[in-house]
């Protein structure tokens, strides 16, 4: 029994699509002849990744658009961007991260992997909700990690300015990633949306390398040895995208194409609550779900 659906002119965004698991995404999204949308800050590994999407999969539905995931500015003007070309939108994966040894701040003075790995998620989806509610069955798919089991939110210091260390700010942004699912879950206005965070795995990408001082870097070439490829990777995300199993099953944490527990922390609703307030503050928004509902 084949429980895939027909993704055939289905819209999917898939951000940080340039490269290892996003790219892998957007492949695998494009060979099921969706119409994909890949987002990158960098215009010409838009171009090639995009040229070499339509290459293998032979689908030429494929486009991307610049957008600087760690400017509220470009975030706002980028999915507008997004909306003029495709009012409609079927799947939103949030999978652009980052990583950076030493504490740097965006424009907006946020720590950059707050910033991009959760803030990025979280307003990124808030802009293009128009364009989901207009989808029957719009999802929402972000790209955490089990780091997050080693995560603490830090809301007296949420930049860890007194005591910033790349490991700590990453775990943080991650644990911020199932803490947002679980809230947006609860919050939302419109029942059809579906949201889901996702552990891809240890995956031999490049994102321990950016951003690094040497001794970081050589400790992921030597840890990344024992992980799995990027296409491997992204295997739970293309589910969650593209599988009729998954329908409705929101709010929940996976791995390998299935729930399972994610930390204790990640549990904590007050927490959650916390986090959803903070983020709304940090982004500016007032009205999260822009008075959508099912009526």
């Amino acid at each position: 029994m084949n429980n895939t659906l027909n993704m055939k002119g289905k819209v999917c965004i898939v951000t940080g699509a340039n490269a290892g698991i996003g790219f892998e995404t957007a492949l695998a999204l494009a060979e099921q002849k969706a119409d994909v949308i890949i987002v990158a800050r960098s215009e010409q590994k838009i171009t090639e990744a995009v040229n070499k999407i339509i290459e293998k999969s032979g689908n030429k539905s494929v486009e991307g658009v610049v957008i600087d995931l760690s400017s509220q500015k470009d975030l706002k003007r980028g999915a507008a961007e997004i909306l003029a070309k495709k009012p409609r939108i079927d799947v939103l994966i949030n999978n652009a991260g980052t990583w950076f040894s030493k504490l740097e701040y965006t424009d907006e003075n946020i720590e950059m992997q707050f910033a991009v790995n959760h803030l990025g998620y979280f307003m990124f989806t808030h802009l293009l909700l128009p364009g989901l509610s207009k989808s029957d069955d719009p999802r929402i798919i972000n790209v955490g990690s089990d780091s997050h089991f080693n995560g603490k939110m830090h809301f007296n210091d949420i930049n860890l300015t007194n005591k910033y260390h790349g490991l700590r700010a990453y775990s943080q942004s991650k644990l911020a990633n199932i803490l947002f699912t679980r809230e947006f879950e609860k919050r939302k206005t419109l029942k059809k949306l579906s949201i889901y965070c996702v552990q891809p795995g240890l995956v031999k990408t490049n994102i321990g390398l950016k951003h690094t001082v040497s001794l970081h870097s050589i400790a992921w070439k030597l840890r990344r040895l024992g992980g799995v490829t990027p296409k491997d990777g992204a295997s739970t995300s293309i589910f969650l995208a593209s599988s009729e199993e998954a329908k409705g099953i929101s709010g929940k944490y996976w791995d390998k194409s299935k729930t399972k527990k994610s930390s204790r922390r990640s549990y904590n609703k007050d927490d959650a609550k916390r986090l959803w307030l903070l983020s709304e503050k940090l982004c500016d928004i007032e009205n999260y779900f822009l008075d959508l509902s099912d009526d």
